[in-house]
This record gives C-alpha cells, sequence and structure tokens, in this order.
C-alpha cells in the first residue's frame, strides 16, 4: 500500500520542481528516484559486511581544500547536506577528510533502512546526535573542534521552521543549522555525495557566504535561503538521486490554510 501512496507523492513533487518537463520525463525520473534508493539499500548492507576501507576505496572527494581552510581558520565547522545519493557514506567519508564528525540524526521513515544507517554510522566512527535535545550535544562538538553535520532538506513543522523557496515554491525548513551558525559564528560547508557507476563522489563546496544583516531573525531567514538554495542545486545536477517521495512541501504559510 505505501508504494502507490510513495508514487503520487513524488510524481506531485515532481511537478512542482519541474514543470517545464514533460509528464512522461518526470515520471522517468521518478521511477530512476526509486531504483535508486532500491541500489542504496544494496550498498549498506555491503558496507556492513566487508571491511570500511573497501567502501572507502570507491569514494572520492573534491573540494577538499575548502573545508580544510574552514578547519584551519575556525577549528570547526556546520556541514549541510541531504538526502542525495547514497548520503550515509558520508559517515564514511569523513575518515578521508581527516576531522571527527558528529551527525544530527532522527529516525528515519523506512525501520529497515533506519537500522542498516545506524549500524553503518557506528561503524564509521561517528558521533551521533539525536535531534532532540541536541542543542548542547551540537555546542560540545564544535567546541571540540569537530565538523556537525545537519540534513536540511526535509518539511519542518511550522514551529521549527522559516519558509523559504525551494524549486519556485515556498517550503518550511530548519532553521536549527542557521541559528547555530549565526549564534556561534561557525561557517556553513555544503557537502553532497552522488553516485558515478559503482563509485561516488563527494563534492565539497567553499562555505556559504554569512548574512549580510545584524538582526538575528532575519540573519536565519537569509542564511536557511542560501542552504536550501545550495541543496536545490544539488539536487538539479542529479534529480534522480533524491528522495522525492519525501512531502517536502506538506507544512504550508499559514496564509494559505485560511479561507
Amino acid at each position: 500500500m505505501a508504494l502507490p501512496a510513495w508514487r503520487r507523492v513524488a510524481h506531485a513533487n515532481l511537478a512542482v520542481a519541474f514543470p517545464a518537463l514533460s509528464a512522461s520525463e518526470r515520471r522517468r525520473i521518478g521511477r530512476r528516484s526509486f531504483q535508486h534508493f532500491g541500489v542504496l539499500f544494496v550498498e549498506l548492507a555491503a558496507t556492513l559486511a566487508r571491511p570500511l576501507d573497501r567502501t572507502l576505496a570507491t569514494i572520492r572527494l573534491e573540494g577538499l581544500e575548502h573545508l580544510r581552510g574552514v578547519m584551519a581558520a575556525h577549528g570547526r565547522a556546520l556541514v549541510l547536506t541531504a538526502h542525495l545519493g547514497n548520503w550515509e557514506l558520508l559517515a564514511a567519508a569523513h575518515r578521508l577528510a581527516g576531522y571527527p564528525l558528529s551527525i544530527v540524526v532522527r529516525p528515519l521513515d523506512s525501520a529497515s533502512l533506519n537500522m542498516l544507517a545506524g549500524r553503518l554510522r557506528r561503524k564509521s566512527g561517528v558521533e551521533l546526535i539525536d535531534k532532540r535535545g541536541a542543542l548542547r550535544p551540537v555546542l560540545r562538538a564544535l567546541a571540540a573542534g569537530r565538523m556537525v553535520a545537519i540534513l536540511l532538506d526535509q518539511n519542518a513543522a511550522r514551529h521549527e521552521g522559516v519558509f523559504v523557496p525551494f524549486f519556485g515554491r515556498t517550503a518550511s525548513t530548519s532553521k536549527s543549522l542557521a541559528v547555530l551558525a549565526v549564534r556561534t559564528r561557525t561557517p556553513v560547508v555544503p557537502i553532497f555525495i552522488r553516485r558515478e557507476g559503482r563509485h561516488h563522489r563527494v563534492t565539497i563546496h567553499p562555505p556559504l557566504d554569512p548574512p549580510a544583516v545584524n538582526d538575528v531573525e532575519r540573519a536565519v531567514v537569509e542564511l536557511t535561503m542560501r542552504c536550501t538554495a545550495a541543496i536545490e542545486a544539488a539536487i538539479s545536477e542529479v534529480p534522480e538521486q533524491w528522495l522525492w517521495a519525501h512531502n517536502r512541501w506538506r507544512t504550508r504559510p499559514a496564509a494559505e490554510a485560511r479561507p
């Protein structure tokens, strides 16, 4: 019963994101997205069954100089990423970068994927921080000179997010990363992974420009917009490797709910 519902959500999301594409082209992207997540399951299971070095040999880093520059200048970094490519392999890829990593997590909607992901994260040696009550552990991690990664491409409840553009439609987006960045003056480094055949490319982008306003609330909105724009750009390069079955635009502004 779940698959038809997920397919409907994926097709509706693709219509929002790519209105200029034909319906058949959007269906093709949706179909390849579901195939991509089937491969993701197999990759995670294989990674757990073999030495981690074999998985690391399939991962290529580019742009490492951006992360090194941030860590040298600030001693810490907030990592912006998304459910793109085999994002769980970013936990293993941090070993190639050479900096300790903490990840803010919440349980995945798929119980089986959540189990595999949890085992891989522990095998990779990352610190897991539960989204609930994450503030103090995140501040400790940053103070200890760690990278802290947050996935920012999921729908946020109205009280947790701000509405910013995402593929041309406002989307409720968690303001957690921007609040941390603004209050701790920690740079935000976008890092995304994509599958290329049997290998994976991790692209480390330059840190996002800090907000150009002094008002904290406006700065949080501005930085969240920049984060979302970075995610949108990464998805647009390989749309078949993103989680289109997630109802990204579910939470709507209060004005849209009024008669």
